[in-house]
């Protein structure tokens, strides 16, 4: 089930979303929020943790189970999820030692239906 796209732009205000590129121009303010989310998603190493995180059992992957996949520092891997947080696409909690993430849906289907028709 597809979720409605918000926009957090002035155009927020006037009840409207941004349509898809391939329909009409995108304003100003949806091209600048738009732009960062394509810019936390264009390094190979954060597109497949989004691509973990919103494909694991339950909807939601720990840390632990992400880090083995990578040959990089755990600090590392920590930053790359922290600029997908940052960007609003994955939302995480610690749960005692480990910090749980899932994927935010309404950004990542904002990101996905700006190429649809």
């Amino acid at each position: 089930m597809a979720l409605p796209l918000v926009s957090r732009g002035k155009d927020a205000q006037a009840g409207a979303c941004c349509a898809p590129i391939a329909r009409q121009p995108l304003s100003e303010g949806d091209a600048t929020e738009l732009a960062v989310l394509l810019k936390a998603v264009a390094d190979p190493v954060r597109l497949r943790l989004l691509s973990m995180i919103g494909s694991h059992a339950g909807g939601e992957a720990c840390v632990c189970d992400l880090t083995d996949a990578f040959e990089l520092t755990a600090p590392t891997i920590s930053h790359h999820l922290k600029v997908l947080r940052t960007a609003g696409l994955i939302d995480g909690e610690r749960r005692g030692t480990w910090v749980y993430y899932w994927i935010v849906p309404e950004t990542v289907n904002r990101l996905g239906a700006l190429f649809a028709r």
